[in-house]
């Protein structure tokens, strides 16, 4: 990280906290009321009813260290306004509980904050460079702290992502800089916190497992197994046990661990969420629809005979898909394992280094997105945010980032459905893109173009998805019949690209040769 960072990550730190703070007015979605119900159970509760206190649909579904977390933030809470705290004021919302709230989140995003400083510290600045553009610590810092999904999630609809990205980071951060207890510590709170970094999981196991507890390879590049080392393996198992044992120990102490996980593991929310994942599902359920209609239409189905349309319905539910067998967990489970085995294998067999963990992470975070059960639209953030490291060493990364980037972030459109907030949600993401675009084909530019010419028309393309779903159709007569299809067609043009960028991704890790790798 150049020496010159002492002045411009404090500023870039800074600007975008002043600008979180600009949208503590602005429309928040029901997650807000869902973390307020929080802050009301772990406080008013005793520890033994966190998990089955059910006054609000709203329950408490995520791991014990988070419920701790809000406590803690109850303890403050009740200096603004102590009657958010009280279980049985449902949708409560008075100026002191929004104010308190929305601070919450930008407060506790000083951990994001110094995550991203220290992933600026993981890559070497290129001698001579004068022009900040040139610096890929400071490109990296503004993709880090002023990514638009970040904003829009966090601080426009509401939840803490970012105080939770910010262990995945600095996790990563310190396996790049080769301090690996650390990075294990950091993950295994991380995993108590939220559990849906489960699909990262993998990447950690394999890689420690591999590149850590084996302290040697022969000269082929093969296991050497005389290298294993017992001691490294229990200090790995005596830091996960210790978080775990921390976290659920108390919940198992009083028998209700099965609660606990039934909590976590809602298999009966249905396969996609309420507005789809751009995903292989997305995709699916589209194809499922198409076969449907047609079959009707040449009079190869009965309509009476089909299930109706509740994956269209945008409920959070199970249904049955009409034509195509319809999808189970277990079938999730597999798929999702088949997705991410080649990386687990690329890295055992191959060891590369922590830069060749970071990429096994990205596609397990991707293969569980693209093949996952009940995936939300928030979890592409999961790649998008380290992706963000290897974009600036690399420049066929960075033409991955931006294709996910682009298309990802858009398919977070539909969570600011509020006309207000449209010229906000759009002004943002061009302000993102344009820099990404600019400072990556700088950063790179003189190792060719980021794009081809298909993808940047596809990229276009979102132009066109983005006028007819956000201006033409609130307009038109569709808008009664069919209020489902703009989300629809926004979650499958997205697939294409997230699926595109899924297997680019791959490609680079199974295909090519490794470059050199930058980082300290």
């Amino acid at each position: 990280m150049a020496a010159d960072s002492c002045s411009w990550f404090p500023a870039l730190a800074v600007g975008v906290s002043l600008l979180k703070c600009f949208f503590i007015s602005a429309y928040r979605s029901t997650d807000f009321e869902v973390h307020r119900n929080w802050l009301a159970i772990t406080h008013s509760l005793p520890v033994s009813r966190w998990y089955y206190e059910n006054a609000s649909e709203w329950t408490l579904d995520y791991p014990p260290l988070f419920a701790w977390f809000e406590f803690g933030l109850s303890q403050v809470a009740r200096r603004f306004d102590a009657n958010m705290l009280q279980v049985e004021k449902l949708n409560y919302a008075s100026p002191a509980t929004v104010l308190f709230q929305r601070l919450s989140v930008i407060v506790t995003d000083v951990v994001f904050i110094y995550a991203a400083r220290e992933c600026c510290r993981c890559v070497r600045e290129p001698k001579g460079s004068r022009d900040i553009l040139s610096q890929p610590s400071f490109v990296l810092a503004v993709l880090l702290l002023w990514n638009f999904g970040l904003l829009l999630v966090d601080h426009i609809h509401f939840q803490y992502n970012g105080f939770l990205f910010g262990f995945l980071l600095l996790s990563v951060a310190k396996h790049l800089q080769s301090q690996h207890l650390q990075g294990a510590l950091l993950f295994a709170l991380l995993l108590n916190l939220k559990h849906i970094y489960l699909y990262v999981a993998p990447a950690y196991g394999v890689y420690l497992l591999r590149s850590y507890c084996f302290t040697q390879d022969n000269k082929d590049g093969s296991i050497r197994w005389s290298s294993f080392s017992l001691l490294r393996l229990l200090a790995l198992g005596a830091i996960v046990t210790s978080v775990c044992a921390l976290s659920f120990g108390p919940f198992i102490a009083m028998g209700q661990l099965p609660q606990v996980l039934s909590r976590l593991f809602p298999f009966k929310r249905g396969l996609c969420h309420a507005y789809w994942a751009p995903n292989i599902w997305a995709l699916y359920n589209v194809l499922d629809k198409t076969l449907a209609v047609l079959g009707v239409r040449l009079k190869l189905l009965e309509e009476a005979e089909l299930p109706l349309a509740s994956m269209t319905g945008g409920l959070v539910q199970e249904f049955e898909h009409s034509v195509l067998p319809s999808v189970t967990p277990a079938v999730t489970l597999v798929c999702t394992l088949l997705s991410i085995l080649p990386a687990a294998a690329s890295i055992w067999l191959r060891p590369r280094g922590a830069r060749g963990f970071l990429r096994c992470l990205l596609l397990c975070a991707l293969g569980s997105f693209m093949f996952g059960w009940h995936v939300h639209e928030k979890a592409i953030l999961i790649a998008i945010l380290p992706l963000s490291i290897l974009a600036v060493e690399s420049r066929e990364d960075a033409g991955i980032f931006l294709i996910l980037t682009t298309t990802g972030h858009y398919s977070l459109f539909p969570l600011l459905f509020t006309p207000a907030e449209l010229p906000m949600k759009v002004a943002l993401m061009l302000m993102f893109s344009i820099f990404s675009f600019t400072a990556l084909r700088k950063l790179h530019s003189a190792q060719g173009f980021l794009l081809h010419p298909l993808e940047v028309i596809y990229l276009l393309g979102l132009v066109a998805v983005a006028i007819a779903c956000e201006v033409v159709f609130p307009l038109s007569p569709w808008q009664q019949r069919l209020p489902f299809l703009p989300l629809l067609v926004t979650s499958v043009y997205c697939a294409v690209g997230v699926c595109y960028a899924f297997l680019r991704l791959y490609a680079s890790l199974l295909l090519r040769r490794e470059d050199k790798p930058k980082l300290l």
